[in-house]
């Protein structure tokens, strides 16, 4: 009863991740790939993400920090990030990175500063919701098959 009832928390944990808008169908897909062989690939790709996505965003603030703003090498920067949170499904990071792109397109230093803030708390917030998630769901046990979300 007990790993049931975890289970049903793991699903309702990952559904929130989707109604909230932190991931998009890119997960769903990676969660495709994963089996019994592998039963925790998910996870490592996030830990990869996260271990690759946090000098990424050290090399965007140095950066930033140059003045003037060299808005190419911004915007390549931001595109290289943008990729890899796509390729999670980071869906709220992904969206503050586009957003980042347009300021970087129209050499708005500013409105950079400002997305840059924004997405690096949204990269903080999915952090933690991945992490509280993949720990419930070792808890809990393997699950029968991933499903799309509603």
């Amino acid at each position: 009863m007990e790993r049931n009832n975890m289970r049903r928390q793991v699903a309702l944990m990952r559904q929130s991740l989707f109604t909230q808008g932190y991931l998009d169908e890119q997960f769903v897909q990676l969660e495709e790939l994963q089996d019994d062989t592998n039963p925790n690939f998910v996870e490592e790709i996030a830990t990869l993400y996260y271990r690759d996505s946090c000098r990424s965003l050290q090399t965007i603030e140095q950066a930033l920090e140059k003045t003037p703003h060299d808005f190419n090498k911004l915007d390549n920067h931001m595109h290289q990030f943008k990729g890899s949170s796509s390729s999670i499904g980071a869906k709220k990071v992904k969206a503050e990175c586009q957003q980042f792109r347009e300021y970087c397109r129209a050499g708005n230093g500013e409105g950079c500063m400002r997305t840059f803030q924004l997405l690096k708390k949204e990269h903080a917030t999915l952090k933690k919701k991945l992490e509280a998630y993949f720990q419930m769901a070792r808890q809990a046990g393997p699950i029968e098959t991933a499903s799309r979300p509603k």
